[in-house]
């Protein structure tokens, strides 16, 4: 087994073959110096060692606020990093994200939201609210930043398996099982390579933008990219690739024709 300090001297951790659950794709052996996010419109990056160990944290702190096995979270779907690294924590805790700007008929355990929305959401007692980028105004609301980097970054001590709910989309939930299959067959198809940039270009609402956008890349050990409008994150820009939700250096990535029926 290939040790922390071991993977952190090298560039992108080898494919991950076969996940069942998303915690197989983010454990401390894949932890390397290989960039996993890049945030273009704020100039943020993250390696795959500290994009794990946030991961982590950001799971921690939604078990501080009572998220557990099953629950069903929240996420505002904007293009930062924040929403992804919320999405990967709360997967490692059993729990089912749902990406989505406003709360629905099934009331979440959590909702995580940018702090410009903070006055958007008004839950009640048990259910928590934690915003990112400026500080709260209420102090019953918890300020995402402040909380991940006081988190000890110590792995979840959660049970979940293939079949559990990943993502809540519509009537029908996606299982991690589905989502890392569909995932990876969409990382094969394009022949995703370690260090390979896959740009995220549409609405993290969409099932097909988060399988192919962010877990195709990490099953590969590519590089997951938040292009601003000026940059193409090294990914085609010819023909349907333009306006397509995820773009590859080999063109358009689309998993949905490997969901199940």
């Amino acid at each position: 087994m290939t040790t922390d300090s071991d993977a952190a001297g090298s560039e992108h951790p080898a494919p991950c073959a076969d996940p069942a659950i998303v915690a197989d794709l983010v454990p401390r052996d894949r932890r390397t110096q290989g960039l996993a996010l890049r945030a273009d419109e704020s100039g943020r990056t993250y390696s795959y060692y500290d994009f794990i160990t946030t991961s982590y944290k950001a799971g921690n702190v939604l078990r501080y606020l009572g998220v557990s096995e099953g629950d069903e979270v929240l996420v505002v779907p904007d293009a930062v990093p924040e929403p992804i690294l919320t999405f990967f924590g709360a997967a490692q805790l059993g729990a089912v994200t749902r990406f989505a700007d406003d709360v629905g008929e099934a009331l979440p355990r959590a909702v995580v939201a940018p702090a410009a929305r903070e006055d958007d959401f008004d839950l009640p007692p048990g259910h928590k609210l934690a915003v990112y980028g400026d500080p709260p105004s209420s102090p019953e609301t918890t300020h995402w930043e402040t909380e991940v980097w006081s988190e000890n970054p110590a792995i979840h001590p959660a049970t979940v398996t293939g079949t559990d709910a990943l993502l809540a989309a519509g009537d029908r939930p996606v299982t991690h099982v589905d989502a890392l299959a569909a995932a990876s067959a969409v990382a094969a198809d394009a022949e995703l390579g370690a260090g390979a940039e896959v740009a995220v270009r549409g609405s993290l609402a969409d099932p097909n933008v988060v399988v192919a956008g962010l877990l195709a890349p990490l099953v590969a050990g590519a590089t997951i990219v938040l292009p601003d409008a000026s940059t193409d994150a090294g990914a085609a820009a010819a023909g349907d690739t333009a306006t397509a939700g995820v773009v590859a250096p080999s063109g358009s990535l689309d998993a949905t024709t490997h969901f199940p029926e």
